[in-house]
């Protein structure tokens, strides 16, 4: 009887295998049958990781970001450099200024741990992990979608063209995101990530220092942290509260305190001041629309289905 009932599960589990690896979507429920401890596990990590550190939850949101931008949401970004291999993390977005890969082998160690085999793509521990940071540092939760599989390839040249950069204005921020598929509605609701963490000196120090549209004592108070020359990788935090998730990124824009050239460009007369107005007095709007507009970008161009892989090691092909 034992015997039969071990050959019973050891079907279930290699059906539940195969209608993984043959899926054509994206579902909430991926992981039900072949590890419905998974979530739990990558939530648990990320809870932890962002006690240690609140810096840490921006960062892997930012990851996520930068992951599906570049070719879509697939784990290119956690590549290192080979000899076949141009890694995403030595473009100009990413060298010294993305972190997390860290936290992201922990998380995938633990989690294959717990399914006993390695049934969890990379891919899908970056989403997941993006957004139990964003509930963990206060702010709202959504329903991720799973069954991404693993790129074999990565693109330093895409991540420099496709990655929003701190400098852009408006219509090219509009454009970068319109070809992710993304509208303004979008641009605005994911820029408000920026409620969360820091960033680096030399990402600013032309706008605290030569423009306008900006509040004085703000940028006074800014440049006491960033000289006109070094001091390249000193942190300011993007908003008045850098491990809260609330409205003040967006009340910021309204008195001329947005931190970057392309946070400011968002509220400068354009079409998207009504937009910044809106989320700045009401939090729940933004967080409904931050949460919508994260499950849209999650959902770029994933690899389903036998593309890919599911890596044993994140940061290398199988």
């Amino acid at each position: 009887m034992a015997s039969n009932s071990f050959f019973l599960c050891h079907v279930l589990v290699m059906f539940s295998l195969a209608s993984m690896s043959l899926s054509s979507s994206l579902s909430p429920y991926f992981y039900n049958h072949v590890c419905p401890e998974a979530l739990l596990t990558i939530k648990r990590v990320v809870e932890d990781e962002v006690k240690q550190e609140k810096r840490m939850g921006a960062s892997l949101l930012r990851l996520h970001f930068h992951d599906c931008f570049v070719n879509g949401c697939d784990a290119s970004i956690l590549l290192d450099k080979t000899t076949t291999i141009d890694s995403e993390k030595t473009a100009v977005p990413n060298n010294n200024s993305i972190r997390g890969f860290d936290v992201i082998d922990k998380i995938k160690s633990e989690v294959d741990k717990c399914c006993g085999r390695p049934v969890v793509s990379c891919a899908d521990i970056v989403a997941v992990a993006a957004r139990d940071s964003v509930v963990a540092l206060g702010g709202p939760t959504w329903e991720v979608t799973l069954g991404r599989r693993d790129s074999t390839t990565a693109s330093r040249t895409t991540a420099n063209n496709d990655i929003p950069t701190p400098f852009m204005d408006l219509p090219a921020l509009i454009k970068n995101f319109k070809k992710q598929g993304l509208n303004e509605k979008d641009l605005v609701a994911l820029s408000g990530g920026h409620t969360l963490g820091f960033a680096q000196c030399f990402t600013f120090r032309n706008r605290i220092y030569n423009e306008t549209n900006i509040d004085s004592t703000f940028a006074r108070q800014r440049q006491a942290n960033c000289p006109r020359s070094g001091g390249n990788s000193n942190l300011s935090p993007l908003d008045p509260t850098p491990a809260l998730f609330d409205s003040k990124y967006f009340s910021n824009l309204v008195s001329k305190k947005g931190l970057l050239h392309s946070d400011q460009a968002l509220f400068n007369g354009g079409q998207t001041d009504n937009l910044v107005k809106t989320y700045s007095t009401n939090v729940g709007t933004f967080s409904k629309d931050f949460a919508e507009s994260m499950i849209k970008m999650g959902n770029i161009k994933p690899l389903l289905g036998n593309q890919g892989q599911i890596r044993v090691n994140c940061r290398k092909v199988n």
